[in-house]
């Protein structure tokens, strides 16, 4: 929001700053190939295998529910019918950008509703980048039109069976080799990107989809995570110019008229994108607050929405007015959403109670994820990650029957393979204490830091009846104090223990 408000102070509207406009729009397509290009490097096939069903039903879903429903809308709202399908469309798009950023700063990205979201972030790209090649193939003469798209059609398998190809017996050959120099290596990606952007708008399916192919090409090599990490900074610069150019071009004498109109399409996007996420996880047999967790991440517009809408003026399908409303609404909802997604858990907490029509009886979806746990618990390890994983090991090998638990499937699989019974569940839930076996078990032991959530841990437990012990973990000693105040039985330390493990260790090798 920051960069549109530069371009609006740089632009003709403003001090008339930038002269150079084809300089600009360089940048600012190259912008775009950069992002296309990250987007296709994160795409994880093995993200979409595990949250596969739920992703494709809810992006899909959630597509079709929004630009319906979004077209009614701009039309009662007296928008011309090409203007509101391009509004429409660019209301289902949401920013991965802003996201997973957002989920990682919280580290919920693992989660599973951090995955979901993700999933589904990933079924809007794919669909975006179809639909901008379904109007680069329709934007000429109508009697034209199916002679260009099965030509597109055609150079586009063409196209992706040759890169498919080249990434499967030629990159990972070419990416050894340069990644001997870290220089070479951003080169030759930055290369990548550019040289395909080109290619695909040489071919006539866009420069935005030759650059998402060249990503998705070397997402599978073994560089992809330190290529997207380098590249974030580029991606975020280059950017910056798309953001200029649009604000420099924005018609800032029309904000007034279009203020009603963004006004109401961004309630819709803000309140209507996450009812529909949560209708569609609840009748998949997914909590609600999980439902919701998923769903507020998409009370935003995209980055891609106001591509989009560049796109539909460029091909002369929309004004500039029109994309001048989907900038509005962008701003209102990426400034809004931000707050529902930092401030998700309480909001959950605050509406917990309406949102259970969203919930089956039986949330059969989620227990799908785990294994229903052993018939006989000695003690309940909340929290698989390295510290928690060993205590739980070294609980099972010493002869006690141990459930983990973890929000992290992942986590929970590799729990499984090591020989541990354990189960989906997240801590910070406060229902988390209903869904374990707790008369059963004579231990539950939270490898999570967290004061607050060990102390809320607590008094979940004491409410569904737990008699048994509750060990928690702390970082330093004031936190161990206030939780054995709180009537902890146990608090470990790890690195105080590790320490100490470690000091016995040293001196029993010194006398040997």
């Amino acid at each position: 929001m920051a960069f549109i408000a530069v371009g609006l102070v740089a632009g003709p509207l403003g001090f008339d700053i930038v002269q150079d406009r084809d300089a600009v729009d360089l940048l600012a397509k190259l912008g775009i190939a950069v992002l296309l290009f990250v987007v296709g490097l994160k795409l994880d096939v093995d993200l979409v295998r595990s949250v596969g069903r739920v992703a494709l039903a809810t992006g899909i879903g959630q597509v079709l529910f929004t630009s319906g429903f979004g077209f009614v809308i701009a039309r009662l709202l007296g928008l011309e019918p090409m203007a509101a399908l391009y509004v429409a469309v660019a209301l289902t798009f949401s920013s991965t950008i802003i996201i997973v950023k957002l989920l990682s700063d919280k580290r919920e990205i693992d989660s599973l509703h951090g995955r979901i979201a993700v999933g589904f972030l990933i079924v809007q790209d794919i669909v975006v980048i179809v639909v901008m090649v379904l109007l680069s193939a329709f934007a000429g003469d109508p009697g034209e039109a199916t002679k260009d798209a099965l030509r597109i059609a055609g150079s586009g398998i063409a196209f992706v069976a040759a890169v498919a190809v080249l990434s499967r017996f030629v990159l990972p050959w070419l990416l050894d080799r340069l990644a001997r120099s870290p220089e070479m290596l951003m080169l030759f990606a930055i290369t990548w990107a550019v040289a395909l952007a080109a290619a695909g708008d040489t071919l006539g399916f866009s420069k935005e989809v030759g650059a998402f192919i060249a990503g998705v090409s070397l997402a599978s090599t073994r560089y992809r995570e330190a290529l997207a990490t380098r590249l974030v900074s580029i991606r975020d610069f280059m950017l910056l110019f798309f953001f200029l150019d649009l604000g420099a071009k924005l018609d800032v004498t029309s904000i007034g008229d279009q203020l009603p109109r963004a006004l109401a399409l961004s309630v819709f996007v803000l309140v209507g994108n996450p009812l529909i996420v949560l209708t569609i996880m609840g009748l998949m047999g997914y909590r609600r607050r999980t439902s919701l967790l998923a769903g507020l991440t998409v009370a935003q517009i995209s980055e891609f929405s106001l591509i989009f809408g560049a796109l539909g003026v460029t091909l002369g399908h929309i004004t500039q007015q029109t994309l001048s409303l989907i900038t509005v609404v962008g701003i209102i909802t990426i400034g809004l959403s931000t707050y529902l997604i930092l401030y998700s858990h309480k909001l959950y907490e605050l509406f917990a109670g309406p949102l259970r029509i969203f919930e089956r009886k039986h949330a059969h979806s989620e227990r799908a994820e785990s294994t229903t746990g052993p018939s006989r618990v000695d003690a309940i390890v909340l929290g698989l990650g390295r510290y928690g994983d060993d205590l739980a090991v070294g609980l099972s090998e010493g002869g006690m029957r141990v459930l983990g638990v973890d929000f992290d499937p992942g986590r929970v699989r590799r729990g499984l393979e090591r020989g541990i019974d354990a189960q989906y569940g997240d801590a910070e839930d406060p229902e988390i204490a209903s869904i374990l076996p707790l008369a059963r078990a004579s231990w539950v032991v939270s490898t999570l830091p967290d004061a607050a959530v060990n102390l809320e841990l607590m008094q979940s437990l004491e409410a569904n009846g737990y008699a048994g012990s509750f060990a928690a973990t702390a970082h330093d000693v004031q936190t161990a104090d206030r939780l054995r105040a709180a009537g902890a039985d146990l608090v470990l330390l790890p690195f105080a223990d590790a320490a100490e493990r470690a000091v016995e260790r040293i001196a029993q090798a010194a006398t040997a």
